[in-house]
């Protein structure tokens, strides 16, 4: 499929998808939301043949600057019930982003602002440069980041929210790794070559196995220990009896690499 706003490369079992809108710092508006939203559906699709991991950039300067100011402008005339129509569109897209059945990576430089710490915030594994810069800086615009809080809190937890949603300030890489926004602060000139260790990492691990991990985190995140516990039993007996588990547990006691780590 061919998109206006991104660019998809396939190299293998991972694909590479930048935001390609570097005149305007690669900010939303609704052409880009819908345009992620349905790439998302494709690759989760995908997902069920061959595809194992994403890396998700930005062309040009930085990764992504938030929201596009002609959007934003035709977002001052719109009525209540219009907004509603359009952040629920703005919702579903990280939504879908972030049940992708795959590891996302982010490869962040730059910076990533307003909406573009969302999408720090739906990557599974962020990787950054060390001058770049993050903010959740709807307050300063007299608005707040709604749609992308239920990500963003779940990833830096409510007391650095409540910090940087209510400042609405901009920080550095390093406090962005403090608080878990990002999981690796390089130089720029390692920002590929990092990323490359990520994906390398995610292909030695079983397929199927990573997506079932994926969606245990969110089902056990919330729960007490003695509330999770009947949903992390059946979990790890249903991974022993799968193919992919009995395949990993016998290579192992073989002392030999797993079917889906050759074919990487």
């Amino acid at each position: 499929m061919a998109y206006q706003f991104l660019t998809t490369r396939r190299e293998g079992p991972v694909e590479y998808l930048t935001l390609n809108r570097p005149d305007v710092r690669n900010a939303f508006n609704e052409d880009v939301i819908a345009e992620l939203t349905a790439w998302a559906g494709r690759a989760g699709a995908d997902a069920s043949s061959g595809l194992r991991a994403v890396v998700l950039a930005g062309a040009g300067k930085l990764f992504c600057a938030g929201a596009d100011l002609t959007w934003m402008s035709k977002m001052i005339g719109y009525s209540e019930q219009e907004n509603l129509r359009d952040a629920l569109a703005m919702s579903g897209m990280f939504a879908a982003l972030n049940s992708l059945p795959v590891p996302l990576i982010g490869r962040i430089h730059g910076a990533a602002l307003g909406g573009g710490c969302g999408l720090a915030a739906v990557c599974d594994i962020v990787v950054c440069d060390e001058q770049a810069v993050f903010g959740f800086t709807e307050t300063k615009l007299g608005i707040l980041p709604a749609v992308i809080s239920p990500f963003a809190i779940a990833k830096i937890g409510r007391s650095a929210a409540r910090e940087l949603f209510l400042t609405g300030a901009r920080f550095p890489a390093s406090r962005a790794r403090e608080i878990g926004l990002v999981h690796a602060v390089v130089p720029a000139a390692d920002l590929d070559r990092t990323v490359a260790g990520y994906v390398a990492e995610v292909l030695t691990a079983a397929p199927q196995a990573i997506a079932a991990a994926k969606a245990l985190i969110p089902q056990v995140w919330p729960r007490t220990v003695e509330d999770a516990m009947p949903i992390t039993a059946a979990a790890i007996a249903a991974r022993r009896v799968s193919a992919e588990g009995q395949e990993g547990m016998k290579a192992f006691l073989e002392k030999r690499k797993p079917a889906w780590s050759d074919a990487s």
